[in-house]
């Protein structure tokens, strides 16, 4: 894959790193001389010490024939500006970090994939470890519901009982669903049908349509998450 990637900082450097070592041809823009510098001694990829904004740079850069575009800069008028050329540049697949969550529809309107600022991910994953410890990872979808990595303790009251029995038990809400199950001794997780049986230290994926509440955690053993 032929990427561009604009801007080597605290983003952008990893994904350089990640990209170059899987094999890819990579240029990298990034206007401050100093890290520009840097990440040509560091990585093996073309690096164009520019202004990502000019279209002239970006062609300098292969925009014609790469294959993606990746935006990392910490400014997001400099993204949505570097999008905008990509674009008009016919770069088939183009990536931007929003760092301010008020200008994520600008990007979705003018066609932009977007990853949110990583910066609020991480304290959001630190602040889950300590609120709900017991979540082991966890993704939104949509305002509410989430897809959570949940292990089964030992007093847990769904230990030793059917999906079916957990249901007719009233332990499964509506909005709740054990979409997999991860188990020691099995090669691969298992996919959960009513008779299937859940047992202690088993790794649960769920679905949760209230997200991931106390009500929700307590099934499965962990009331400390009741903080």
């Amino acid at each position: 894959m032929y990427l561009i990637v604009v801007g080597a900082g605290d983003i952008g450097t990893p994904l350089v790193k990640l990209a170059t070592e899987s094999g890819n041809e990579v240029v990298v823009i990034e206007s401050d001389e100093e890290r520009a510098e840097r990440a040509s001694r560091t990585y093996d990829c073309l690096v164009i010490n520019d202004d990502a904004t000019s279209k002239e740079t970006l062609q300098d850069a292969g925009a014609d024939r790469a294959d993606a575009l990746i935006s990392t800069t910490d400014q997001d008028a400099t993204n949505i500006m570097v999008c905008l050329l990509a674009q008009e540049l016919s770069v088939p697949n183009i990536v931007s970090v929003v760092h301010n969550p008020e200008h994520m529809n600008v990007f979705e309107q003018i066609g932009v994939n977007t990853m949110q600022n990583p910066q609020s991910l991480i304290a959001e994953y630190l602040y889950r470890a300590v609120s709900r410890p017991s979540v082991v990872d966890f993704m939104h979808i949509g305002e509410e519901a989430e897809v959570f990595e949940i292990s089964v303790g030992t007093d847990a009251p769904i230990v030793g009982k059917t999906l079916r029995e957990a249901d007719e038990a009233g332990l499964i809400g509506d909005q709740t669903l054990i979409v997999a199950v991860e188990r020691d001794g099995e090669e691969t997780p298992i996919t959960p049908r009513g008779n299937t049986r859940i047992e202690s230290d088993d790794l649960l994926t769920v679905y949760s349509g209230s997200g991931v509440t106390p009500e929700v955690t307590d099934v499965f053993g962990h009331t400390e998450d009741h903080g």
